[in-house]
């Protein structure tokens, strides 16, 4: 074991524990709740420039010219910028820089931007886009991903439509196939999500008379962002400094590189003066990424008691025009299309296609979401055809700490797929479902129960560098600052993090400052996104500590004269062990250190821990560590409608040691209205490449009326590598209440959905399907 695995593993054993594992308020609850807290989209300045983005008028097109003239003649227009004025490199993307800043020869969807427009006023910067003259030669769109793989169809890069094919194979599909009783197979097809945060793409720049470049703007990996830029506008990238928190949501969404460098070339264009774009939720929903489209295929082979023995699947995602993290979906999909289990025999592949269709990018989930459903229906399915539990179904092949799973790797980190399943198990509503499904609210209506559990990597995995590093500087007034990188996004890691930091040093809640998303003050932590934030935050500040500790021990047994060996830490501070009347306190150390010009901060680094062999062509897996989840659904669904109404969900994650159950809670809630959303309701719809979908106007999300009751039931399977035991546990939240909705509309209805969103059409037209046709004589 690590000297780092040791220290953070000290502190876990500490049994007496003040402040981890309580339901500390939110430390930015109060501004938050009142409305006082400020999003970098809520400044505005005196002297401020308004600027517009320009964007693609067709889906595919070839640009001849463009003119931008009579938008420079504009009065209240200070500049218009194309890709004629980008110094660097014109391209952005996490993984693959294929996405224009501004594009210069070709557009590839209508969130493409063409060019830039600052003015006095938002009102002149409009006007002055309808101004530039852009000359196309319209070209068909590619709008069909499989359509897209074909040979001859139009490229949409050089390289071709298809971005990236992973596979993961495992024993011997035909032979699983032969030995299996029963298969089943079925197709099954997801939707364009949104993201729906309630802040929509934007934040403010300036050039600074230093000749340095400020970006305020809401994201998901600040110092990632500042790379992009600097490459872009071929910047020293110690010069450009990005404050990225807090963030009116991201859930994936502001991962990928949104307005900061169009706003970083407006600001270096405009020297002194501010520079603002926000996005409307018009050009949001337009031009931000969504998650992918897939459709996916799934063969499931299995024996009469039960035991999976054989999967295959083909999966074939959308990711749009550019690549962002499409690539990284797939991988991330394919890696969990077999659930967490172990099934001896597995043939999966996956396909990230280009199309015209948008931009397609990270979303919680990651794609799991859409590949969860295969087997958990397949499971169902031969419950259904066996007779035997379906809960016991899946513990008998759910693997544990320790077994061999699907993709033939020993788990070596903690699992608790069995622990949520005989949760799910003791749970009223799994117990008494036959009362509860017998009390309708209408003599139309039928109700319908049912389980599903899944899983979800916690990191970067494979293939990706996945780091964490945090800051601690004692200030004079006694407190400590607690610096990390990774943004707030609505979680709450940032009262985690004062938890884990008070915690470590003995001290209260209120003596911790944390400083989040801020390139200038912070180390790069990594991304805020696969649901690494509470492990990397965590273990990181807990990594610092004994760096700091050691420095307060070494000044405090200076000041009173005793071995370091004897100093203990208590109550806002130091003491010599055993004798409460000789202490030290926090504030009096840091004036003997700044007295003798000592630094009063210390560092904490670490790497994320991964398994030693990628699986060839797999593109990352498998990770190291997991995080697992059961959930049970009620639903009502109207016969003569097909409406369904989803009215209790009992959610039960696995996330090691829960630091605070209120955001545990949070977490749970928001994750099972965000499934719901996805399974019942949301799809953005593009025809032709065109956004049919506007705006919320034509996008139903669900509301407090369509939140039911939720009841979270955590389970701790302690995490050994984790702060205090804890790994992630984000994303999860929202997967396995999808296949959980489906399969309790087949139980209320007897009729099985495919296709999501499960609409009420959609229901009713498989209810009907379901009915045996009659004879009428005359």
């Amino acid at each position: 074991m690590s000297k780092q695995v040791e220290e953070t593993q000290a502190y876990k054993d500490k049994q007496n524990l003040q402040w981890v594992g309580k339901p500390v308020k939110r430390i930015d609850g109060p501004e938050k709740v009142t409305g006082e807290q400020k999003y970098k989209t809520d400044y505005n300045y005196p002297n401020m420039v308004w600027g517009k983005v320009l964007r693609a008028k067709y889906p595919f097109a070839k640009i001849k010219s463009i003119d931008t003239t009579k938008a420079e003649a504009h009065p209240d227009v200070v500049c218009v910028l194309t890709h004629k004025d980008i110094p660097g490199f014109n391209g952005f993307g996490i993984v693959t820089p294929d996405q224009p800043v501004l594009c210069e020869n070709v557009v590839r969807c209508t969130g493409d931007a063409v060019a830039l427009v600052g003015a006095e006023t938002l009102e002149a910067a409009e006007s002055a886009l309808e101004l530039i003259e852009v000359d196309y030669e319209v070209l068909d769109p590619v709008t069909d991903a499989e359509k897209a793989m074909v040979q001859g169809a139009p490229k949409l890069h050089p390289d071709g439509n298809i971005h990236s094919h992973v596979s993961i194979r495992n024993g011997d599909i035909d032979k699983g196939f032969e030995e299996a009783d029963y298969i089943f197979e079925n197709t099954f097809y997801s939707p364009r999500q949104m993201h729906a945060f309630i802040e929509t793409e934007g934040g403010w720049g300036m050039l600074k008379p230093d000749g340095s470049l400020m970006i305020q703007c809401p994201a998901q990996y600040g110092h990632r962002d500042k790379l992009q830029i600097a490459r872009a506008l071929a910047l020293n990238p110690e010069r450009i400094h990005v404050y990225s928190s807090p963030n009116g949501g991201g859930f994936g969404g502001k991962d990928e590189i949104t307005v900061q460098i169009h706003l970083a070339l407006l600001a270096h264009n405009i020297s002194g003066r501010p520079v603002k774009i926000h996005l409307s939720r018009e050009e949001s929903v337009l031009a931000g990424i969504k998650r992918h489209p897939f459709k996916v295929t799934v063969k499931t082979g299995a024996t009469k008691d039960g035991s999976l023995v054989a999967n295959k699947v083909c999966a074939i995602a959308d990711t749009g025009a550019y690549a962002s993290l499409g690539g990284a979906v797939t991988a991330l999909a394919i890696e969990h299309a077999s659930g967490p289990y172990k099934i001896p025999n597995v043939d999966m592949e996956g396909f990230c296609v280009y199309t015209n269709n948008g931009i397609a990018g990270a979303f919680r989930g990651f794609g799991v979401n859409q590949v969860c459903t295969g087997i958990e229906t397949h499971i169902d399915m031969l419950a259904e055809k066996t007779g035997l539990d379906p809960v016991e179904i899946r513990k008998k092949n759910a693997y544990r700490q320790g077994d061999v799973s699907s993709l033939g790797h020993v788990v070596k980190s903690s699992v608790g797929t069995i622990e949520t399943l005989e949760k799910a198990e003791q749970c009223d509503l799994w117990k008494n479902r036959d009362l509860y499904k017998s009390q309708v609210s209408e003599p139309w209506k039928k109700r319908g129960v049912a389980i599903a559990t899944s899983f979800h990597g916690v990191g970067m995995g494979l293939g990706s560098p996945d780091y964490g590093a945090a800051t601690m500087e004692l200030l004079e007034d006694g407190r400590f600052k607690v610096g990390v990188a990774i943004e707030e996004i609505g979680t709450g890691n940032g009262t985690v993090y004062a938890q884990v930091a008070a915690e470590c040093l003995k001290c209260s809640l209120d003596h911790i400052i944390v400083v989040q998303g801020d390139t200038t003050k912070t180390l790069d932590s990594g991304t805020i996104s696969a649901s690494r934030s509470t492990y990397t935050g965590g273990r990181a500040i807990a990594t610092a500590a004994p760096n700091m500790i050691n420095l307060l021990s070494e000044t405090a047994a200076e000041i009173l004269d005793v071995p370091k060996s004897e100093i203990e830490l208590a109550n806002n501070k130091l003491m010599v062990a055993g004798d409460e009347s000789q202490f030290v306190t926090y504030k009096q150390i840091c004036e003997i250190l700044l007295d003798k010009r000592k630094s009063t901060r210390v560092e904490g680094h670490f790497y994320l821990p991964k398994e030693k062999e990628e699986l060839r062509n797999s593109g990352g897996a498998p990770h190291h560590l997991y995080g697992y989840m059961t959930h049970v659904v009620m639903v009502e669904v109207d016969t003569l409608t097909g409406q369904t109404d989803v009215l209790k969900v009992v959610a039960i994650p696995d996330a090691g040691k829960v630091l605070n159950p209120q955001g545990l809670e949070g977490q749970s809630e928001g994750g099972a209205v965000m499934g719901i959303g996805y399974t019942l309701y949301e799809d953005v719809l593009i025809e032709d490449g065109m956004h049919k979908t506007k705006n919320f106007a034509d996008y139903i999300i669900p509301t407090i009326r369509e939140t039911p009751e939720i009841v979270t039931i955590p389970v701790e399977s302690n995490e050994e590598t984790g702060p205090f035991g804890a790994k992630g546990i984000a994303e999860v939240v929202m997967i396995p209440i999808i296949p959980a909705i489906m399969a309790a509309i087949h139980d209320a209805t007897g009729a099985r959905i495919n296709r999501l969103p499960a609409t009420p059409e959609r229901i009713y037209h498989a209810m009907q399907a379901t009915k045996k046709p009659s004879l009428i004589s005359r």
